[in-house]
């Protein structure tokens, strides 16, 4: 881990209430099933009932509790919380109607095997719902975000200020709450799921935490969850959302565009 000023928050310190403005859990998965094929080859089987999910990855099997929020026509963030593996979670973006996926992995290493790296990271997997043919765009990596600064209001105590450097990194600073003054540049990685909708991802050097967001920018709302070590060792993860307000935007001219 960087090192990082004395007064700077632990993860807990600043997560508490970032989940006010989220939006609230549907159960309109329940009683379905659905299959997922990755682009690398895992194959995911998701059964779903009230507040969990019984999944099926290869010769593993559980059942777990998950959150299901609806944040888009026919789109759902899938948060899957493994009781036998907390240092692990799964984020999934499905949307039933153009039968696109998407997978977020996220681990929370041992310090010692990620030296100069963040701790928590992150795996990335397209893929497709079995049934029907897939329709829409395929989940990729985008630049659209870059030169973008937006404002986050997650609680009348959270407000933070994102500005989107390149392909790989944005900046962060608090504007209201516990963190205010505080800011940092970390390591990002940006999908477009479809048209005006994207999920960011970030992995932060100064604490073990990562974090992974939908934008919905019709209707400038952000949905997300942070995985991390709190400050009493514990490893946590927790729900967040926000209002999304766009400040600016910066254009580079030809030949100069950040990586």
């Amino acid at each position: 881990m960087n090192d990082k000023p004395k007064d700077w928050k632990t993860y807990d310190e600043f997560a508490y209430g970032i989940d006010t403005n989220r939006l609230p859990a549907t159960e309109a998965l329940a009683g379905s099933v659905h299959r997922v094929n990755f682009d690398d080859g895992r194959r995911l089987e998701l059964s779903f009932g009230k507040g969990e999910v019984r999944w099926s990855d290869g010769k593993e099997s559980a059942t777990d509790r998950a959150e299901v929020i609806e944040v888009g026509s026919n789109t759902y963030f899938v948060e899957i919380v493994f009781a036998g593996r907390p240092q692990e979670a799964e984020t999934l973006i499905v949307n039933v109607q153009t039968r696109r996926a998407l997978s977020i992995y996220s681990i929370v290493r041992d310090a010692k095997d990620a030296v100069g790296e963040p701790q928590v990271a992150q795996i990335f997997r397209p893929g497709i719902v079995e049934g029907a043919a897939a329709g829409g765009p395929a989940p990729a990596e985008s630049r659209d975000l870059i030169g973008l600064r937006a404002h986050f209001t997650y609680s009348p105590n959270h407000v933070y200020e994102h500005t989107y450097l390149s392909s790989e990194r944005y900046a962060w600073q608090c504007l209201v709450g516990v963190q205010r003054g505080h800011g940092d540049v970390d390591l990002t990685t940006t999908y477009k799921f479809d048209e005006n909708q994207y999920v960011f991802t970030f992995r932060e050097f100064k604490i073990p935490v990562a974090s992974t967001f939908f934008y919905n920018f019709d209707d400038m709302r952000s949905t997300g969850k942070f995985l991390g070590i709190a400050g009493d060792g514990r490893i946590q993860n927790s729900p967040a959302g926000a209002f999304i307000r766009k400040a600016s935007m910066t254009y580079y001219l030809p030949g100069q565009e950040p990586v």
